[in-house]
């Protein structure tokens, strides 16, 4: 089963179940991979890679709103972006704690020459990492092991 139909799936139960706020953001993951598909094209389907892709757009979108509202003021709003991107990182691959982070970016860095330049290094080990690990923790282990 790919990740957009167990999306539909418990988007079915939960609306069987009565659960609106979950059927609220369940839809709005559906319209959001809708319309990747049409930025896609006609007759694109969407590989799993693509479904992650939009997740963890939205769960960005989710951890900025959060921390918006709880600089702002707003506990209650900012309690339910923390829902909301709780529930969409169920549906994403387990990330990688610091420590392993900071393993695997040692490991490429052995394999790469030139490690004064940031962007060459964040590019390789982004190709090894894209998805497990938040790049702006990438970014912060990098540069205070390139400096």
């Amino acid at each position: 089963m790919s990740l957009s139909e167990k999306i539909n799936q418990d988007l079915k139960e939960a609306m069987k179940s009565g659960a609106s706020e979950k059927v609220g953001l369940l839809r709005m993951l559906n319209s959001a991979l809708k319309n990747r598909q049409i930025e896609k094209g006609k007759d694109a389907v969407l590989s799993d890679e693509d479904v992650l892709q939009v997740l963890a757009k939205e769960a960005k979108k989710r951890k900025e709103a959060n921390e918006a509202f709880a600089v702002g003021g707003r506990p209650e709003l900012a309690e339910k972006e923390k829902e909301e991107l709780i529930l969409i990182e169920s549906y994403l691959p387990a990330q990688m704690s610091r420590e392993e982070i900071v393993s695997a970016i040692d490991k490429i860095l052995l394999q790469i020459e030139d490690k004064s330049n940031f962007g060459i290094v964040m590019k390789e080990v982004m190709k090894g990492l894209k998805g497990r690990a938040d790049a702006k923790i990438i970014s912060e282990i990098i540069k205070e092991k390139i400096n």
